[in-house]
C-alpha cells in the first residue's frame, strides 16, 4: 500500500514538473533578451515581429482551445506568453523612443497607414491591435464554434505561426549581415524549449498539428545558431554601431 502511494506520489509530481516547464518556459528565453536591451539600452539586436508572431499564435491558441480542448498546460502557456510579449514590446518602445536623436513624426494604429503596421511608436497602439484583434476571432469563434473545419483551421494557424516564430529574428540577423543585440541565450533556450514542447506533444497525443509545427521550430531555431557563426566577424565589427532595416 506504501509502496503504490508513493509510486503515485512521484508520477504526480513529475506531471506538476512537466506542467510548470510546458507553461512557464516558454517566457524564459525572453529573459536573458529582456535583460541583454536593457544593459544596451538598444533594442535594434531584437525584432518586434516576434512579438507579433507570438501575440497572434497564442490569441489564436486560446480560441481553439474554445473548440477543441487540449492540455490546459498549452492554454496557461498561452495567456503568459501574451503577457510576456507586451512587456518585451513596451521595453523596446521605451528604448526606441528614448534613443531618438531627431524627434520623428509619431505612427500610431489609428494612423492605418500600412507602411507603419508594427512600427508605431506608442504601446497603446500595439495593445489595440491585439485587442481588436482578438475581438475579431471571439466573434468568429463565437458564431462558428461548431464547424469543424473552422476548428481545425484555427488550430493550424495558430501552431503555423508559432512554428514561424523564429523567421522575423532570422531576416532581421540576414539584413543586419550581424546578430549583434541578439541575445544567444535566448536562441540556444530557444532551440532546447522547442525540442522538449515537440517530444511533449508526442508523448501527450496532442492534435498533429503541434507536433509537425513543433519540428519546424527546432529547424528554424538551429537556422538561427547556423547564423551566430556565419555573422560572428561582422558581429564584431557592429558591436558599437548597431545597424537595422526597417
Amino acid at each position: 500500500m506504501s509502496n503504490n502511494y508513493e509510486e503515485f506520489t512521484a508520477k504526480d509530481l513529475a506531471n506538476w514538473i512537466v506542467s510548470g516547464a510546458i507553461i512557464f518556459g516558454g517566457i524564459i528565453p525572453y529573459v536573458p533578451q529582456y535583460r541583454e536591451i536593457k544593459k544596451r539600452d538598444n533594442a535594434d539586436g531584437f525584432s518586434l515581429y516576434v512579438c507579433l508572431t507570438l501575440l497572434i499564435a497564442n490569441t489564436l491558441r486560446i480560441f481553439f482551445w474554445f473548440g477543441k480542448r487540449f492540455e490546459v498546460p498549452l492554454l496557461l502557456q498561452s495567456i503568459l506568453m501574451i503577457i510576456a510579449m507586451f512587456i518585451m514590446i513596451k521595453l523596446c518602445i521605451n528604448v526606441q523612443n528614448r534613443n531618438q536623436v531627431i524627434k520623428v513624426r509619431e505612427r500610431v494604429f489609428t494612423d492605418f497607414d500600412p507602411n507603419f503596421f508594427w512600427k508605431w511608436t506608442d504601446f497603446q497602439s500595439y495593445l489595440d491591435f491585439i485587442l481588436l484583434f482578438a475581438a475579431f476571432m471571439g466573434i468568429l469563434t463565437y458564431l462558428l464554434v461548431d464547424v469543424p473545419a473552422f476548428v481545425e483551421t484555427i488550430g493550424l494557424l495558430a501552431v503555423l505561426m508559432e512554428a514561424m516564430l523564429g523567421i522575423p529574428q532570422f531576416l532581421c540577423n540576414f539584413f543586419n549581415k550581424s546578430t549583434n543585440g541578439m541575445s544567444i541565450v535566448m536562441v540556444g533556450l530557444w532551440t532546447l524549449g522547442d525540442a522538449f514542447k515537440t517530444c511533449y506533444f508526442v508523448v501527450r497525443e496532442a492534435p498533429i498539428q503541434f507536433e509537425v509545427c513543433g519540428a519546424l521550430q527546432v529547424i528554424i531555431d538551429i537556422a538561427i545558431l547556423a547564423q551566430v557563426y556565419i555573422y560572428q566577424n561582422s558581429s564584431a565589427v557592429h558591436a558599437k554601431v548597431p545597424v537595422r532595416v526597417d
